[in-house]
């Protein structure tokens, strides 16, 4: 009888009480449990503990039977060369399972021959998929030589990459594509026509007569004068409906289903990528105990391959260690904060904060003054050279990234006065970054939107300033257009002649201060925010400028090969760790946060502001979430009923009820989860325990053993089958099983 546990057996075979499980741990901590909860049944408790105590206090012999054959089944049906064994191991199981495989009939060969050609065929199928991978080969490269953390942003460059490029082919083929093929395809394309009113004139503002070179690159770069009426920006799309042979296409219906689409689709995307990252952080970080072991155990990265990056990965794990001493050391110095210590502290902290919501304040009113400067100076035509044009049309991206550059310093220096653990202060202080970039963006439309809506004579006569803005959707698709230029720009600009000479003075200067200056660290965070900064500014400029994700696609593609040399050639990885399972939810969590922040002006824009009557789809709607209703207006009287009661409040009511049971129902399951791991980590101590005092007493047992040994051998040996024994079976974790002989039950000699 073979079981993985420690047991003791009669003469026939059973299991008996025993006097040695009765001392474990695991059975007297379940004994107590037991007397404390039910006292009826506590002779058959008694029992049922001491049959389980046998494994860990809890599990019987019957479920290790089981649970063993259910593997045993698992590996049999596993490839061999994904058995976690060694290559004899390996080739010996591979013979065995052709020997079993001759015994079989054929119908059951064939089955799982077919089986096998099918796994390798789907093998071969995902690895040649993974080999089309954008980036692969660059990808691994950087992971090998600077570890998983570094990857992580790579990885979720490539995402973004992808997600733009879907997003690109979802506008264009829902919005560009039938313009484009209705004079290839019979199409009959319905225009929105100027009906001569004020609010439908629409001048144009491309140059006219002998254009200047520079010019043209003032309108490569803001937007305008040519690429102002091109499939670049909103007010192009002037087609209400096309009609082919069989179909009416309603293209402000599916410019507006389009533009849902693109936010829908990418918050389930990231939701789905977060997820995982989010299971693997809410473990790390709910036991300090278990990030311990994590780090001295299993912290290695086996990935990295140079010797500079695997002295900087150690160097990092003995950071990570410290900081995370330095955490217990604040928590226990915070616990031990009187009351007078604790006023002082939450005293500064209450004035530094004043001071952050100053700066951010400040910064915010500047970016306000600069909008509404730069939109009156290119209204007035203030140009007095090519270099005043575009400082005009960038004062307010200029104004964003000075903010977005002087705030992170003064964030940094401001932290260390408020006495926080430093985990912590790496996480407020990028909440602050975070806030100030994603915020910036949000005070330049509403400074838009301010003008926009701001006319002479109140209220509106178009519903908008139709005398500045024209066309106002065009210009805000232009300023976002702006913006994502001029970040790239920026970020090839800082590569060049900042990062790049840096390089050359610390490596080849022989001044102690560019010793000690250091080369440029490579600072995931950072980085990460930048990109997410971008992606916010496509997201909302979409709308208005349909043809911004591919801009954005090419954008990133460039910023992979501009970042990838800059790590390569002029920076260093930060000294201060990022892991790679904390950072992919980091990177996804702002990431989110910022699609929050763009859905908001976006939904304002379709469901509350006028339309512009002179451009774009949607002339013949007040606002463009019109064009819903009078599209259900249309339809059937079956539709119309169907469509009114999914829009009804009964079953809005119902659906939310039926959503909060969902949760309740989740919930509920997640602390059932939670007692199970409980109880687990609680088993695995208790196995812990119980193995130490085994040893103890196997080490007490061979201590008696060697001082009666000149005793036993002049003695003759006996080996008589009434004697009984303990048999303790350290299988799980020796080579070898111990068997401790000692003497009949009856004996009152029980260790």
């Amino acid at each position: 009888m073979e079981v993985d546990s420690v047991f003791y057996t009669d003469r026939s075979g059973r299991i008996t009480s025993n006097p040695l499980l009765d001392q474990l741990p695991s059975y007297q901590s379940l004994l107590y449990r037991r007397k404390s909860s039910t006292s009826g049944t506590k002779r058959r408790s008694s029992s049922r503990g001491r049959l389980s105590s046998s494994g860990s206090g809890k599990w019987g012999l019957s479920t290790f039977s089981r649970r063993g054959e259910k593997q045993k089944g698992q590996t049999e049906q596993r490839p061999i060369r994904e058995l976690a064994k060694t290559m004899a191991e390996k080739r010996r199981d591979k013979t065995q399972r052709l020997e079993e495989d001759r015994e079989l009939s054929s119908w059951r060969q064939w089955k799982q021959s077919t089986g096998r050609y099918l796994r390798r065929l789907k093998d071969d199928v995902q690895e040649w998929l993974s080999s089309l991978q954008l980036w692969r080969g660059d990808i691994h490269l950087i992971e090998g030589m600077f570890g998983t953390g570094i990857l992580s942003y790579f990885s979720f460059l490539r995402f973004l990459v992808m997600l733009n490029l879907i997003i690109f082919l979802l506008m264009f083929s829902f919005v560009m594509l039938p313009i484009i093929i209705a004079p290839y395809a019979s199409g009959n394309a319905t225009y929105n026509q100027n009906d001569g009113s004020e609010c439908s004139v629409y001048p144009s503002s491309a140059r006219r007569g002998l254009v200047i070179f520079h010019e043209h690159i003032t309108d490569l770069l803001s937007g305008g004068g040519f690429l102002e009426q091109t499939y670049l920006f909103y007010g192009y799309y002037k087609v209400d409906k096309i009609h082919f042979p069989k179909i009416t296409y309603n293209l402000p219906l599916a410019y507006l289903l389009a533009t849902i689409a693109y936010l829908f689709l990418s918050l389930i995307w990231i939701v789905k990528r977060s997820a995982a990252g989010f299971k693997r952080n809410l473990i790390q970080d709910e036991d300090r105990f278990q990030s311990f072991c994590n780090k001295i155990f299993a912290g290695w990265d086996f990935c990295i391959t140079n010797e500079n990056a695997a002295k900087l990965k150690r160097s990092s794990l003995l950071y990570e260690l410290r900081t995370d001493l330095e955490e217990e050391r604040i928590k226990q110095k915070i616990a031990d904060r009187t009351r007078k210590e604790k006023c002082r502290i939450y005293l500064i902290r209450l004035i530094l904060n004043l001071f952050v919501i100053g700066v951010l304040a400040g910064c915010f009113y500047s970016i306000y003054v600069a909008t509404i400067f730069s939109q009156e100076a290119q209204l007035n035509d203030l140009k007095e050279n090519f270099i005043m044009a575009l400082i005009y049309e960038y004062l307010p991206s200029i104004v964003i990234t000075l903010a977005n550059f002087i705030t992170p310093l003064v964030f940094s220096v401001i932290i260390n006065f408020e006495d926080y653990s430093p985990a912590f202060e790496i996480r407020f202080t990028l909440i602050r970054c975070v806030f100030m970039r994603l915020t910036s963006i949000g005070v330049l439309l509403f400074s838009l939107w301010s003008q926009i809506t701001k006319c002479e004579e109140e209220p509106c006569k178009c519903g908008y300033n139709h005398v500045l803005y024209s066309c106002w959707e065009t210009r805000v698709g232009q300023e976002m257009y702006k913006l994502t230029i001029f970040d790239f720009i920026i970020i090839v600009a800082v590569t060049i002649f900042v990062e790049f000479p840096r390089k050359l003075i610390v490596k080849y200067g022989e001044c102690g201060l560019a010793k000690w200056w250091g080369q440029q660290e490579f600072g995931i965070p950072q980085n990460v925010l930048e990109i997410v900064y971008g992606q916010t500014i496509c997201w909302i400029g979409t709308f208005y400028c349909p043809m911004l994700p591919a801009i954005c696609t090419i954008k990133y593609f460039f910023i992979f090969y501009i970042k990838k040399l800059s790590l390569m050639k002029n920076c260093r990885p930060a000294t201060r760790p990022f892991r790679a399972s904390s950072s992919n939810f980091f990177f996804l969590g702002v990431l989110l946060i910022g699609l929050a922040l763009a859905c908001l002006p976006v939904t304002v824009s379709v469901a509350q502001i006028n339309c512009s009557q002179a451009c774009g789809p949607f002339v013949n709607y007040t606002t463009s979430w019109m064009v819903m209703p009078t599209v259900v207006s249309q339809q059937s009287e079956k539709v119309q009923k169907l469509l009114v009661a999914l829009s009804s409040e009964a079953f809005a009511v119902s659906f939310f009820v039926f959503t909060c049971l969902a949760m309740f129902y989740v919930i509920a399951l997640a602390g059932a989860h939670k007692r199970v791991i409980n109880q687990l980590r609680e088993q695995l101590a208790m196995e812990g325990r119980d193995k130490r005092f085994l040893i103890q007493k196997l080490c007490q047992a061979q201590r008696l053993s060697a001082v009666k040994s000149p005793v036993s051998k002049s003695q003759p040996r006996s080996s008589s089958r009434s004697s009984l024994s303990y048999h303790t079976s350290f299988s799980s974790n020796f080579n070898d099983a111990v068997f401790l002989a000692h003497p009949p039950p009856d004996s009152s000699t029980h260790v």
